[in-house]
């Protein structure tokens, strides 16, 4: 058997790099409050990482349009996870941040192309994407074990070992800029009026789906659910993206990318609308194993399918280095403002005003005039 661009190689790279994410950031405002730290300062933590994000993802981007990107992603990775051993031993909330927001950076960094690869690879997206989910919830139900039974820093060390195994993946997938597409339909470069509008919605949709993976955790906590039943609901909400993932072929390309944003608006709506007014944790339990990762996951596919059909092929990386970009931006803004409404108010008033905002963006979706993409045929 040849490791060389064969499937298994693949799949570890998927699997290790969501898994390095489920055990890095998963838990992180669990893992602060626990110390002894505020609502308002885990915001400033993650808004960190985010400026860093940012800024590291326009760089890495402009690279990844000149250089051999997966020479470039393996080292980025190689020493995001020198930074998670590094933060094992941060106590001060300002060193915290810091290799926080470096790790998360250049992790970050990675996903564009790492996404991409899993698109244009000769597997389709579904077979090689699954495991993306299944190591996130892999990850999510063991770092809940660790927590509880050995120790809260030990779930960073794993994130060390993700990354390594992750890079032994990268290293036998096939370089983007080597694979071979069909020919598309015309489409334009950045800095158009579809391109712009459709970066609006991007700085929406993560402002407000960032900050409650970031808190959600901490509101079932609030509810009163241990750590171990924390994990094991976020390990089968995550697994609730298996179906969407590999039936992607069925939907995908049959469904608009208008009608596609609108439904996942809509799925935002109701998932916020229960977290504020619905207080029995069961049903909130259902509501988010049912709408929390499905929309997330659907975003992230639609993400490749409409940049694909806005913009031109030789712009592609770029386009999706300033979506990364703008998903930082919105994050950033949101999760400082978060933070202070759970600390003064109530995760029930942080989740109304998320609920409020889906319902802008369900209505910028409605109104927005985006060509169908159904001819790109990106996940058959």
């Amino acid at each position: 058997m040849h490791y060389k661009n064969s499937y298994f190689s693949y799949l570890l790279m998927y699997f290790f790099y969501f898994f390095s994410l489920a055990v890095f950031s998963g838990y992180i405002s669990v893992y602060l409050m626990d110390k002894g730290y505020h609502a308002s300062q885990v915001s400033m933590v993650v808004s960190c990482s985010f400026i860093l994000s940012m800024i590291i993802q326009s760089i890495v981007g402009y690279f990844n349009d000149h250089y051999s990107q997966k020479r470039l992603n393996m080292l980025i990775l190689l020493l995001a996870a020198v930074l998670g051993i590094i933060f094992i031993y941060a106590q001060n909330i300002y060193m915290i941040a810091l290799i926080y927001s470096l790790a998360l950076g250049l992790f970050n960094a990675a996903n564009p192309v790492i996404e991409n690869m899993a698109t244009l690879s000769r597997f389709s997206y579904g077979k090689i994407r699954i495991w993306g989910t299944i190591g996130y919830a892999v990850a999510s139900k063991i770092s809940g074990v660790i927590y509880d039974d050995v120790s809260p820093e030990a779930m960073y060390a794993f994130f060390t070992i993700g990354l390594i195994l992750c890079v032994i993946g990268i290293y036998g997938t096939q370089n983007v800029k080597q694979i071979k597409t069909q020919k598309k339909e015309k489409t334009i470069g950045l800095f158009q009026k579809n391109f712009i509008i459709y970066l609006i919605i991007v700085c929406l949709f993560y402002a407000i789906t960032n900050t409650n993976t970031t808190y959600l955790p901490a509101m079932f906590q609030n509810l009163g659910l241990s750590m171990n039943t924390i994990s094991t609901v976020i390990f089968i909400l995550t697994l609730s993206e298996l179906p969407i993932i590999y039936f992607s072929q069925y939907y995908m390309n049959r469904l608009t990318n208008k009608q596609l944003l609108v439904s996942i608006f809509l799925l935002l709506t109701i998932q916020f609308f229960t977290y504020s007014f619905v207080k029995q944790a069961m049903i909130v339990i259902i509501v988010s194993i049912c709408t929390k990762a499905v929309s997330t996951m659907l975003f992230i596919m639609l993400n490749l399918r409409i940049v694909t059909t806005i913009v031109d092929m030789k712009h592609q990386m770029s386009a999706l280095a300033l979506v990364q970009t703008c998903r930082n931006f919105g994050s950033i803004v949101f999760q400082f403002v978060a933070g202070y409404l759970i600390d003064f108010y109530s995760y029930d008033i942080f989740y109304l005003i998320l609920c409020l905002l889906s319902i802008v963006g369900m209505v910028i979706c409605i109104f927005y005039r985006i060509p169908s993409g159904n001819h790109q045929h990106l996940f058959d």
